[in-house]
């Protein structure tokens, strides 16, 4: 730092002379004590200032209150009303009033009034079927019937034996055909083993061979003892071959007498 740097107070900005802890990034002391300002967070074992804030205005209060300054009052308004010259404005003219229609002599009827003069004995009327009849459907006396007296339903009393007609059986009758009848063979007997104590029973088995195996083995004639070389030496053996290259052309030299 220069001379020329200004003064902070009592102390003048310099370079330090080692390390110190501030030229480190860490996390400093946001991890020790918890903060002593404000309401989020607040050291239990201190003391927290009372603190206020600005709540919504109530449904009450806003009905209730006046418009304020925002309104622009005019200019010929003033604390003991409105003032300067009259003024007069040309309005519509008012409909007439309608006439009152009282009723006419014609309108009452006299002759009706017996009922409510003098004394008058029931009268009835007939009318047709209203709609709500209908809904309900309730059976006439048509609908019910008692019980018979005749014959073997009868319910109030005991009646007699009754018979009736029936067609012919062919079962028991003489033109019954018993060649149609089951036979013996026709039967399944029954297994005495379900009734009766039932024997030790055995079965026979299919024969049974001595295991052998069934691979294919060479026989004498498919050895060579002669080509044998393992136990023994082998004679040198030669064959005759070619003395040149197959793909070397033979050497013409013509000779002239």
């Amino acid at each position: 730092m220069t001379s020329a740097d200004p003064w902070v107070g009592s102390w003048r900005p310099h370079k330090p002379r080692g390390p110190i802890a501030a030229l480190y990034g860490s996390p400093g002391p946001k991890y020790a004590l918890p903060a002593l300002t404000g309401m989020s967070k607040h050291d239990p074992t201190k003391y927290k200032a009372p603190t206020f804030s600005f709540g919504t205005r109530s449904e009450t209060s806003a009905a209730n209150c006046s418009p304020g300054p925002r309104y622009l009052i005019p200019s010929n308004i003033t604390r003991v009303g409105r003032g300067g010259t009259p003024a007069f404005s040309l309005h519509s003219r008012p409909k007439e009033l309608d006439v009152f229609l009282a009723p006419g002599p014609g309108h009452y009827t006299p002759e009706r009034s017996e009922k409510s003069v003098f004394h008058s004995p029931p009268a009835f009327s007939l009318r047709g079927r209203s709609k709500d009849g209908r809904i309900n459907q309730i059976p006439g006396p048509a609908e019910y019937s008692l019980p018979p007296l005749l014959g073997p339903k009868t319910v109030t009393m005991s009646s007699a034996p009754t018979y009736s007609l029936y067609g012919r059986s062919k079962v028991g009758n003489f033109h019954e055909d018993l060649k149609k009848t089951p036979g013996p063979a026709a039967y399944k007997t029954v297994n005495p083993y379900i009734y009766a104590k039932k024997p030790p029973q055995f079965s026979m088995t299919g024969r049974n061979f001595t295991p052998v195996e069934a691979t294919k083995k060479p026989g004498p004639g498919a050895h060579y003892p002669e080509q044998v070389t393992f136990t023994r030496k082998k004679a040198p053996s030669f064959s005759f071959g070619l003395r040149h290259s197959e793909y070397m052309l033979p050497l013409n030299v013509e000779v002239t007498d």
